[in-house]
């Protein structure tokens, strides 16, 4: 059956205008001609990505002197409020706690930090301990120990350095030792009298 098509209608299942059955050319549907040139639609200009010599690109390894300011800038693990571990946490990047861990931590040339909600009853041992919340077990550590004012430390320490700040609630023996041999568990005291036991009012 034969379509008719009137002027002024428009048929769209045809796709054809009234214009374009006259004989005029319509100039959307004007097809393109060999020889002329075809308008085209620019590309957009996308901004290339900043050149940068390969001499400015240092490896993270020689950026630092030593292993322990690496560290001390490098990757950080936190265990958030809402976490609870029960086990063994090792590892060979620092950890921020703000959650609950029973059991030990083994991070050793790695910094410890308890945060202000954490709450820990593990023995720990590594490079820098830093307790804000609360703690209760032995502190081993190859640099020093940091209690801070909201801290509670319960718990021998083996440390080179230790910093106890007005506020700070202290329970236990500490062992001040040299060096690598704060590091070490077997290691002997550097001095033969018996480790102390502080006791800090709160």
């Amino acid at each position: 059956m034969p379509v008719e098509i009137c002027d002024n209608v428009f048929c769209p299942f045809a796709a054809v205008t009234p214009d374009r059955l006259k004989g005029t050319p319509d100039p959307m549907w004007k097809p393109n001609t060999p020889g002329s040139p075809s308008p085209s639609t620019p590309e957009p200009i996308r901004p290339a990505a900043p050149a940068t010599p390969a001499s400015s690109y240092e490896a993270p390894s020689t950026r630092t002197a030593s292993p322990q300011a690496a560290n001390a800038t490098g990757e950080q693990a936190t265990i958030g409020k809402s976490l609870m571990i029960k086990g063994e946490v090792t590892g060979s990047e620092s950890l921020y706690i703000d959650g609950r861990i029973e059991g030990s931590i083994n991070l050793p040339g790695n910094r410890v930090t308890v945060g202000r909600n954490g709450q820990v009853a593990a023995n720990i041992s590594a490079r820098e301990i830093v307790v804000l919340g609360k703690v209760r077990g032995n502190c081993q550590a190859s640099d020093r120990i940091d209690i801070r004012s909201e801290g509670s430390l319960t718990g021998d320490v083996i440390a080179a350095r230790i910093s106890i700040e007005d506020g700070a609630f202290f329970k236990g023996g500490i062992d001040i030792r040299k060096g690598q041999e704060a590091g070490k568990p077997g290691a002997p005291a550097a001095s033969s009298n018996e480790p102390v036991a502080v006791e800090s009012a709160s």
